[in-house]
């Protein structure tokens, strides 16, 4: 499901500084990001009034603005500057936001939030030993991480010939709002997905592969015309308790 899918030799890769503005206005309202991901993880989340969370990647803060409209107390983290000033404006200036990268010891104190969202950022990383240890660490004891990866099943699909059992790189080329992009992920095997996230001493509490949101159809009909249940493909939904 995702656009222009393809291998791609352009660098440098997952500038989100530099497209920002573009992934921004394109994730708004499409199918993927508004009406199938960001439902998905706040039905995931649940009741969160009072809750303290903190969106891992946040970008320009579609679901931590639900989410704070939820009456949840919010605190975003991005590794990109751009996409941290996008997120300001539309959050207002009393927000918390700091930039931070999942490679490097998270700015917060041990037990700091009930939840966390990790949404579409743990694929962009070949280790997640020391990020999973991270996220834990700065999680309550039986706070959750909610976390959306890439389906490991959609590599296979995409790259027929390519070896699913292995921890491998990839990249594809995108189009955002008119600018091409290069996003480069690391795809695992479901065993090793659920077996990171246990070896971080995680329970799984919910593993999803969920629908788009019911008025998609509607919105969407020549996108979904395809899928006569109305499910696809994309994205595997996990609810992980530490």
């Amino acid at each position: 499901m995702s656009p222009d899918l393809g291998l791609a030799d352009q660098a440098p890769a997952n500038d989100y500084d530099s497209f920002a503005e573009a992934y921004a206005a394109e994730t708004e309202a499409n199918l993927i990001n508004g009406y199938y991901t960001r439902p998905a993880i706040l039905n995931l989340a649940g009741d969160v009034a009072g809750r303290r969370i903190l969106d891992v990647g946040c970008g320009a803060g579609p679901v931590l603005e639900a989410l704070r409209d939820r009456g949840a107390f919010v605190t975003n983290v991005d590794p990109s500057a751009k996409m941290l000033e996008l997120a300001r404006q539309r959050l207002g200036d009393g927000t918390a936001l700091q930039q931070a990268d999942l490679r490097d010891p998270l700015p917060f104190p041990d037990g700091a939030f009930d939840d966390v969202i990790a949404c579409l950022v743990l694929h962009y990383l070949q280790d997640w030993t020391a990020p999973l240890a991270e996220l834990r660490r700065v999680l309550a004891p039986g706070g959750r991480l909610i976390v959306a990866v890439n389906h490991p099943f959609v590599y296979k699909l995409a790259h027929p010939d390519g070896d699913y059992f292995a921890t491998r790189e990839f990249s594809e080329d995108h189009t955002f709002s008119g600018q091409s992009a290069v996003l480069t992920y690391w795809h695992r095997p479901l065993h090793a997905v659920t077996g990171a996230f246990i070896d971080a001493g995680f329970r799984i509490a919910v593993m999803s592969e969920p629908p788009p949101a019911p008025q998609a159809r509607e919105l969407f009909p020549d996108d979904l015309a395809g899928f006569p249940s109305g499910s696809f493909l994309c994205f595997l939904f996990f609810v992980l308790e530490a």
